[in-house]
């Protein structure tokens, strides 16, 4: 299994922390917001290599923080060749950029650049290999509809398959919303290049490939219990420094 981070958006709505640095890389206590997610993986043995998916304008930036990163996992920077918001590929995308590169034949685990969240990844892992036909994504319960309406949205059977998903509804019919993890088996990663061909006015947007995935019955969703947030605004992320900085919480 690979796992490859999302890191090639250019976060426009935290200019100006991120006019000239990637939104992955400001820290939380000290700490870079990706490392967090680093930590998580190095808890996985099943993962081989970790891939980082950036920019050509942030490129530069993650090799210095690679080169002076310690993991135990190899880390790999691929640079996606785009140099603007207007130009960018996005995350499915970006996806369908790795995994053209590096291979369709693996299974890989797929995280935001910008999640963070306490619960550990095991458990998601260890349900998501029982299903290699399916793809499964993590979600959290945010409690409150109004607030899910800025997400992608899932609809669980009571065997957690997906029966719906809609990528930031109106009105959304649950508070269960995708955390940008997703675990794809090879039999799911090959399946985006007929997604790329199929669907006429594809959305970039990672929450489309899931929806289509779901109208054939090929995603579930696995429920994390405690904290998550998507650091997308600037009051989110100075609220989440906060956070953590009063409680001494290491989320790892």
């Amino acid at each position: 299994m690979k796992a490859l981070i999302l890191a090639a958006g250019y976060a426009t709505r935290l200019y100006p922390y991120t006019k000239n640095f990637p939104k992955p890389l400001l820290e939380i206590n000290k700490k870079p917001i990706i490392e967090y997610l680093i930590d998580k993986l190095e808890e996985i043995e099943g993962v081989s290599e970790i891939l980082v998916v950036t920019n050509a304008r942030f490129f530069p930036v993650f090799e210095k923080w690679r080169k002076g990163l310690r993991s135990g996992k190899k880390i790999r920077i691929i640079n996606d060749l785009t140099r603007s918001p207007e130009g960018r590929l996005g995350a499915i995308g970006d996806m369908n950029f790795v995994f053209s590169k590096i291979g369709f034949n693996d299974d890989y685990l797929v995280l935001g650049g910008d999640n963070f969240f306490k619960d550990p990844l095991a458990g998601f892992i260890s349900r998501a290999v029982k299903k290699p036909e399916a793809a499964t994504i993590g979600v959290c319960d945010i409690k409150k509809r109004s607030e899910a309406r800025n997400f992608g949205v899932a609809v669980l059977d009571r065997n957690r398959r997906i029966t719906a998903f809609w990528e930031k509804p109106e009105k959304p019919q649950t508070s269960l919303v995708a955390m940008c993890l997703y675990y794809f088996p090879r039999s799911c990663v090959g399946l985006i290049k007929k997604y790329l061909k199929d669907v006429t006015n594809h959305s970039d947007a990672a929450g489309a490939y899931i929806s289509w995935l779901a109208a054939d019955k090929k995603a579930y969703g696995f429920v994390f219990k405690h904290y998550w947030v998507d650091i997308g605004r600037i009051q989110t992320y100075e609220k989440v420094k906060k956070m953590n900085k009063a409680k001494g919480e290491k989320t790892k």
